[in-house]
C-alpha cells in the first residue's frame, strides 16, 4: 500500500506499519512526533475557536476512508475526536508540513474577520481500520453526525454500536451520552449485552448500574423470564455477594439459581419450564454423585458458595433440596447439623457470625397500589410479621412484630409443620432495609443493625420503626 505512486493514504496505519518494516523506520517515534503535540489540549483549544457549524454547500476538506465508505468531514468538527486529529495531524506530518502552521493558518480562516474563497489546508484523506464487532455503518455514521451537534439522536438499537465507535473515535462527550442512555435501558432483554459492554471499554458506571439493577430484579423479575440464562456468571456471581440483593427467601433465591443452571444447560428452550420439571431434570442424573461434584457441574460450584443454604429451613423445601441430589453430601450434613444445633438450644443460631453475610433475609415487593403489606415468617419456632405501611402520599414506615404461636392469624403453611418454642423473649440481632426507585436512581435506607429482646406483649413485640419520606414507585423490604 505504501507503494502506490499517486495520491497515498496518508493518515493509513496498515500503510505506515508496511513501511516501518519494509524500510526500518521506527513507527513508534513517527507516532511520538504526534504525541508531542498534546494531542487533548489542541482539541480544546480548536473546537473552542470554533463555535458555528460549517455553512451549506461548504466543501469538505477532509476524506476519512472507513468501513468501505468514505466519509467528507470538515476540519472544525474533525477535532471533537481524539483519533480523527491524531490521523490529521500525522497525514500533515507526512506530507512535510509543519502541523502546527497548518492549523495556525485555519484558525486564522476561521476568523469572522477573514472570509477566505479557499480551504486554509489542502483537501487529506485519512483512513481507519475498525475491529471492533460492536460498530456497525449505521452505528458509526450517528457518531459522525454527532461532530456536528449534541442533538443527534442515538436509538436504543443503535446505542451499543454508536458507543463503541465513541471509544475508538475518542469522542467522550458522544461516550457518556450513550453510557446515560444504557443506564436509563437496562431491562432483561439487555442486562448482558450493557454490562459486557461495560467491561469491555471498563465504564465503571454503567458496571455498578448493571450490578444494581440485577440485585433489585434477579428474583422478583428477570428469574421468571428466560433472560435469566443470558446472566453472566461473573455478573450472578457478584450480585449473589452483595449485601443489598433482594429476595423473598433464602429458598426463593436457591431456585432462582437452580432455574439458572437449568437453563445454561437447556439452550434450545425457549419458555421458562415449571419448578417441578427442573427438579425432575437434575433428580434424573445417576445417584452415584451429587450433581455439583460432576464434571457437568463443577463449573456451578462458585455461585452456590454464595448462597446462605443455612436459612432454608422449612422441612418441605429441604426435602426438595435432598431430592434433586444437587449439593455435596458434606453441605447437606452441614446444614443439618446447624438445624439441629439451633433446635437444641432453643432457637440460637451459634452458626452464625455475621449479620451481613450470614443473616436470614425475608423481603416484601412494594408498590403503590396498596396500604399495608405483611408476610408472616418463622424461624426455628418463632414467629414473626413483617410489615409496610403507606402514609399519605408516598411516605411508608416498616417494622417487624413477634406472633404468638396460637395467634390464628398465622397461616396454617407457616405452622403446620413447624416447631414451636414456648420462650417469652427472644433476642434478635437484625436489620430493616427499604431501598426505591426515585427519579431513576436507587436509594437506600437502614436502620443498621440493631439488637433487641422480643416479647410477645405489646410493649417488647414490636421492633424498631424505619420511616422513609418521598419514596415512588417501587421498595423493597429486607
Amino acid at each position: 500500500r505504501w507503494r502506490f505512486p499517486r495520491e497515498p493514504y496518508l493518515g493509513d496505519l496498515l500503510g505506515l506499519s508496511q513501511l516501518s518494516r519494509a524500510t526500518g523506520v521506527d513507527i513508534d517515534n513517527q507516532l511520538k512526533i504526534i504525541d508531542r503535540l498534546h494531542i487533548p489540549q489542541l482539541q480544546k483549544i480548536l473546537t473552542g475557536e470554533i463555535k458555528t457549524k460549517p455553512k451549506h454547500g461548504t466543501v469538505a476538506d477532509v476524506t476519512l476512508d472507513c468501513m468501505g465508505f468514505k466519509w467528507e468531514l470538515h476540519q472544525p468538527q474533525l477535532f471533537h475526536s481524539g483519533t480523527l486529529t491524531k490521523l490529521y495531524m500525522f497525514a500533515l506530518s507526512q506530507k512535510n508540513t509543519d502541523p502546527l502552521k497548518e492549523l495556525e493558518k485555519f484558525l486564522r480562516a476561521e476568523s469572522p474577520k477573514e472570509q477566505p474563497k479557499m480551504s486554509p489546508v489542502k483537501k487529506i484523506t485519512i483512513s481507519l481500520k475498525i475491529n471492533d464487532p460492536l460498530v456497525t455503518k449505521t452505528a458509526f455514521a450517528t457518531a459522525l453526525k454527532s461532530l456536528y451537534t449534541n442533538e443527534t439522536e442515538v436509538h436504543m438499537e443503535d446505542v451499543l454500536g454508536v458507543l463503541a465507535s465513541a471509544n475508538i473515535l475518542q469522542f467522550p462527550t458522544l461516550f457518556k451520552k450513550c453510557v446515560s442512555l444504557m443506564k436509563d435501558g437496562i431491562s432483561p432483554c439487555t442486562i448482558q449485552t450493557y454490562y459486557l459492554a461495560a467491561c469491555k471499554y471498563k465504564e465503571e458506571l454503567l458496571i455498578t448500574a448493571c450490578e444494581k439493577w440485577l440485585e433489585m430484579n434477579l428474583v422478583p423479575l428477570i428469574g421468571k423470564q428466560i433472560y435469566l440464562r443470558t446472566v453472566p456468571q461473573e455478573l450472578l456471581q457478584k450480585v449473589l455477594k452483595s449485601h443489598r440483593l433482594f429476595t423473598f427467601s433464602e429458598f426463593d433465591l436457591l431456585k432462582t439459581t437452580l432455574y439458572w443452571v437449568y437453563l445454561q444447560l437447556n439452550l434450545r428452550l425457549q419458555s421458562i419450564p415449571i419448578y417441578e420439571a427442573v427438579l425432575a431434570f437434575f433428580n434424573s442424573f445417576p445417584k452415584k454423585c451429587p450433581f455439583l461434584e460432576r464434571e457437568l457441574g463443577q463449573k456451578f460450584l462458585p455461585v452456590f458458595h454464595c448462597l446462605r443454604l443455612h436459612g432454608i429451613t422449612k422441612s418441605k423445601d429441604l426435602e426438595d433440596i435432598k431430592y434433586i441430589n444437587f449439593f455435596p453430601e458434606a453441605w447437606m450434613v452441614r446444614i443439618l447439623a446447624n438445624h439441629y444445633h439451633a433446635l437444641e438450644s432453643g432457637g440460637d443460631m451459634f452458626h452464625a457470625k455475621d449479620l451481613s453475610t450470614q443473616a436470614i433475609r425475608f423481603g416484601l415487593l412494594i408498590n403503590q397500589e396498596n396500604k399495608i403489606y405483611s408476610e408472616m415468617i418463622g424461624v426455628y419456632g418463632f414467629f414473626f410479621e413483617i410489615k409496610g405501611i403507606k402514609h399519605g402520599g408516598s411516605s411508608y414506615s416498616f417494622y417487624m412484630q413477634r406472633i404468638k404461636y396460637s395467634d390464628t392469624n398465622i397461616p396454617t403453611i407457616i405452622h403446620e409443620r413447624s416447631t414451636v418454642s414456648l420462650r417469652q423473649e427472644r433476642i434478635v440481632k437484625y436489620e430493616i432495609r427499604a431501598q426505591s426507585l426515585v427519579d431513576g436512581n436507587w436509594q437506600e435506607f437502614s436502620t443498621n443493625t440493631l439488637t433487641q429482646k422480643f416479647g410477645l406483649i405489646k410493649s417488647t413485640s414490636k421492633s424498631h420503626c424505619l420511616t422513609v419520606y418521598k419514596m415512588l414507585y417501587i421498595s423493597y423490604l429486607t
